[in-house]
């Protein structure tokens, strides 16, 4: 998003020039987006880089810019922090350490370049320094570590310090997981601390590409200090931090160490021409520090991350609103709230008018608007009952749409479900529950979606998909029926954390309602008798813990029997366990092809199933058939 991005910055360096910022620092490939994948593969994207960068170039007077930038050098592709000062490229530092695990592929396009290694690059005829570079700032010393340099045993930083630099900057794309940024604080401390130098740690911020939230949460620290932290999850383009350094207290702690020879003559270093010295040199008073007001609660991270994702995503995919088809249950409320929750605090966050011009919609702006009409423009309900369908869900699903302020419909869809089944009937087809029980169950949830759809088409609006990680996991659901949408908010999330967070809500003001939604069993409600989820599967709890031990830490079968066997033994019979395992590991495989076919979901943790940017396997497979052997042997003897 080339001009986009080119505005970011050049916006971001005009605020931090009138705020008289000395050195800015911005994030991880902030021009062209962390996200391009295969693209950074094609050499017009790193021609067009470098078109980029030099329309900034003249910008760049009176202040140091640091720019992520991916760049090309002797046939490969390095991802690296371009120092720009007086209008001039001063030297470019690629990264040393690549991530490539989780969502993280980027060995797959780039090279990492080797510690204390210097050499030269052209680009447009200019020679510009390349490689493990420091720069000398009017005597201020500064180097990189970029995003995962730092979380690595043999971090760049520690070269860094025995070089002498005052200040090591970092570029970062690291992703939105529940509970990491208590991580980033502590390496970032810990780096100031160990180094004896300032940290400056500077992170994307909203949903980039699709799949991945970046939650800002910009940092600098000193003298193993936090001195400023950047709030997170804002609805803003670019947030700007800054703070006043004390070179000469992290210099003191330096001079403590006997053994310490600061080396500020060692290989890589590149004097800037500057004449930033009169204000280096002169004191001001330090901006007060933005301490983030996020409760730490897991439920609150979610919230504001799954806010900010659904922001980004519809106004970057210019969609109008987002449209569910709520059920009553757990999965679709947790949608539909979320969805409600994002426009609420967006529109608080930015107010009506910024609200409405960043998702391309000013021109209903009006002064009679209030936050209500807007709720009813922005989210579209609609609950389609079958003759299977209860009055609870039915009532659940209007106190939810009553409760989110959303445009609200209920169709009955039981006489489209009788004209497919007597179509198939007509041409002497014979369908009955004993026989074809998940063939009656699958028409049902597929004649849910043309209407549904029609809704999404006619306000230019996204289908969310409701599935959760639970049920991909084991496919528990319909192709083209319940999983029909272009996006899947939950998919990244279990069963037992959404009901959880439902509970959570409960309890707030306002959210009573969901008493409806919480005292329910969770059922798919398409067979006449009494259908239960878990009777259809095992109690989620035990879905849950046979994914992380086979999926995330990839034990056998055998093994997981074992850990259940030790773990359950006064809860569930051997039986049940041998069951579940056996069901789980079948499931798992022979459903592979719904997986690849699930809509897009958003990361929020770091065990995830999606198998286009974390969870690989193949799709056609044995299905586990003689692991499945060995645990029924294991069985057979404990009996």
């Amino acid at each position: 998003d080339w001009d986009n991005n080119r505005k970011n910055i050049l916006d971001v360096i005009n605020q931090a020039k009138q705020q008289k910022v000395d050195l800015l620092q911005l994030p991880e490939l902030s021009l062209t987006g962390y996200g391009c994948e295969d693209a950074f593969l094609s050499s017009d994207l790193i021609e067009m880089s470098y078109q980029e960068l030099y329309k900034i170039l003249p910008h760049v007077q009176e202040i140091i810019v640091c720019l992520g930038i991916p760049v090309l050098y002797n046939k490969a592709i390095f991802n690296a922090v371009a120092v720009l000062a007086n209008g001039k490229i001063a030297g470019i530092v690629p990264k040393q350490n690549l991530a490539g695990d989780g969502i993280h592929y980027e060995p797959r396009w780039f090279k990492a370049w080797s510690q204390n290694q210097v050499s030269e690059i052209t680009i447009n005829q200019e020679v510009i320094p390349f490689g493990d570079l420091i720069f000398d700032l009017s005597g201020i010393y500064f180097g990189f570590e970029i995003c995962e340099d730092a979380w690595v045993a043999n971090r760049p930083g520690a070269s860094l310090a025995k070089r002498g630099v005052d200040i090591i900057l970092n570029s970062s794309a690291s992703h939105f997981a529940m509970g990491k940024h208590a991580v980033r604080e502590r390496f970032v401390m810990e780096g100031s601390r160990a180094f004896d130098c300032a940290y400056v740690y500077s992170n994307l911020l909203g949903c980039e590409s699709g799949r991945v939230i970046y939650d800002g949460g910009s940092l600098i620290a000193s003298e193993g200090q936090m001195v400023q932290r950047q709030k997170r999850f804002s609805y803003q383009p670019y947030q700007l931090i800054e703070a006043i350094i004390d070179v000469d207290g992290n210099r003191s702690h330096q001079c403590k160490i006997a053994s310490f020879q600061p080396d500020h003559q060692a290989f890589g270093l590149v004097k800037l021409k500057d004449d930033l010295q009169s204000r280096l040199t002169t004191p001001r008073l330090p901006s007060q520090a933005i301490t983030s007001n996020l409760d730490q609660n897991t439920y609150e991270e979610f919230t504001h991350a799954l806010c900010l994702g659904l922001f980004d995503y519809m106004r970057k995919s210019n969609s109008k609103g987002y449209v569910i088809s709520l059920s009553g249950g757990a999965d679709s409320s947790t949608a539909s709230i979320l969805v409600s929750k994002m426009i609420q605090s967006a529109v608080d966050y930015l107010g009506l008018f910024k609200f409405l011009e960043m998702t391309h919609q000013s021109h209903l702006y009006h002064e009679d608007l209030k936050l209500p009409d807007l709720l009813k423009i922005y989210i579209t309900t609609a609950y389609q009952s079958t003759e299977n369908s209860s009055q609870v869900t039915k009532e659940a699903a209007q106190k939810i749409a009553q409760l989110i302020g959303s445009t609200h419909y209920v169709f009955d869809v039981a006489p489209l479900v009788d004209q497919y089944l007597q179509l198939i009937r007509d041409q002497g087809i014979s369908l009955n529950w004993k026989e074809d029980d998940l063939l009656l169950q699958n028409i049902q949830a597929r004649v849910r979606s043309p209407s549904i759809w029609i809704l999404a088409n006619k306000n230019q609006a996204i289908l969310l998909s409701t599935s959760n990680k639970s049920e991909a996991a084991v496919g528990y659901a319909t192709m083209d029926g319940d999983t029909s949408g272009g996006l899947a908010p939950l998919g990244g999330v279990s069963k037992i954390f959404i009901q959880k967070l439902l509970r959570y809500w409960q309890n707030q003001e306002g959210m009573q309602d969901l008493s409806y939604v919480n005292n329910q069993k969770p059922t798919a409600e398409l067979r006449p008798d009494e259908q239960s989820d878990e009777e259809d599967l095992m109690p989620y709890i035990i879905l849950d813990e046979i994914e992380t031990w086979a999926i995330l830490k990839k034990k056998s079968p055998l093994s997981v029997f074992d850990l259940l066997c030790f773990k359950y033994k006064n809860d569930y019979t051997i039986h049940e366990i041998v069951k579940w395992v056996t069901k789980f590991y079948s499931l798992w495989g022979q459903n592979q092809w719904k997986r690849e076919r699930y809509a897009p979901s958003f990361h929020v943790d770091d065990q995830n199933l999606d198998p286009k940017t974390w969870c690989r396997f193949p799709i056609l497979s044995g299905n586990f058939k003689k692991e499945l052997e060995q645990v029924q042997e294991a069985y057979h003897r404990m009996k």
